[in-house]
């Protein structure tokens, strides 16, 4: 056998490995306690949200350990109504929030098609709230999934998010009776879960979204309010713990990322590993296999499906 003068089996220790390592060591294995929780308010329909996306999945996927993620559901649209609904984006119809959710997209890269609002409106963002809570209750990790495919219905691919047979649909495709769930939002039971968040919300100080709220053991925090870049909530999330540092985990590799995802886009692709747009196919290309995936392209924007 070749002679390693890195390692050295020693018949005494009976260990064979680099020389001098200590014969007993104590070692914490443990996750660092979740001290922290981190509430998201948002809604369904919140076009700052969905371009929120890629830079809040990179902030869980690296930060999580430290804190405990509660999804809030703020009640963005309750009904269109006689008066200005978002007076401050100049929103007083329907019509009005297409121009607004197409700027958003193409400020951002997260596609957003829009123009649902001037043939098929949603006429409220409470159905899909609602159901996201009945899920919620029985597994908030789904619950997240159909927020994302919500999204995805909504802003990419243009569906009413509002309409029962959108809602089913969605629902049925992960896992569940998608009738039984969207019956049980409609019922009053729906309503008072949704009532709870918003008065966690109004509870919060949380006026728009999306805000997130770190708060500390001592309920001490502090308050992000609109889409903003990954350092603004590292930074957060430094301020209430009361360090300077951090030990960020390290990005999930993208066979893992799109296999739990199903589908990605440019941006949230280019934002989780720090590549620029047109390394963006290389990048994918030496990482996945062919047969693992279907590029597509959708409003000037590539997107990646999981096949």
């Amino acid at each position: 056998m070749a002679n390693n003068d890195n390692m050295i089996c020693d018949l005494e220790t009976g260990v064979c490995g680099v020389p001098g390592g200590d014969e007993l060591q104590v070692i914490d294995l443990n996750k660092p306690k979740k001290t922290i929780d981190l509430y998201y308010v948002t809604d369904p329909i919140c076009s700052h949200c969905w371009a929120l996306e890629p830079v809040l999945r990179r902030f869980v996927e690296q930060y999580g350990d430290y804190f405990n993620v509660h999804t809030v559901m703020g009640g963005l649209l309750e009904k269109w109504g006689g008066g200005p609904v978002d007076p401050a984006n100049g929103i007083s119809g329907p019509a009005d929030v297409a121009g607004h959710w197409q700027e958003v997209g193409q400020q951002t890269r997260m596609p957003i098609d829009g123009t649902l609002w001037y043939s098929n409106p949603v006429h409220s963002s409470y159905p899909p709230s609602r159901v996201f809570k009945v899920i919620q209750k029985q597994n908030e990790a789904l619950a997240g999934v159909f927020l994302r495919r919500a999204r995805e219905a909504v802003f990419a691919f243009n569906q009413n998010i509002a309409d029962k047979n959108v809602l089913i649909d969605i629902v049925n495709k992960l896992g569940f009776d998608g009738e039984d769930i969207v019956n049980k939002a409609e019922l009053p039971d729906g309503q008072q879960l949704l009532d709870e968040d918003f008065s966690l919300a109004a509870s919060l100080g949380a006026r728009g979204f999306p805000t997130i709220i770190m708060v500390n053991e001592e309920n001490k925090g502090v308050k992000i309010v609109g889409g903003r870049p990954l350092e603004y909530y590292i930074s957060g999330l430094k301020q209430v713990l009361d360090v300077e540092e951090l030990e960020p985990k390290q990005q999930p590799a993208l066979s893992g990322l799109l296999e739990k995802e199903e589908l990605l886009f440019s941006k949230e692709i280019e934002v989780m590993y720090d590549i620029e747009k047109e390394d963006v196919n290389e990048f994918v290309e030496k990482r996945l296999s062919s047969e693992a995936y279907q590029a597509k392209e959708l409003l000037g924007e590539i997107y990646f499906v999981k096949k």
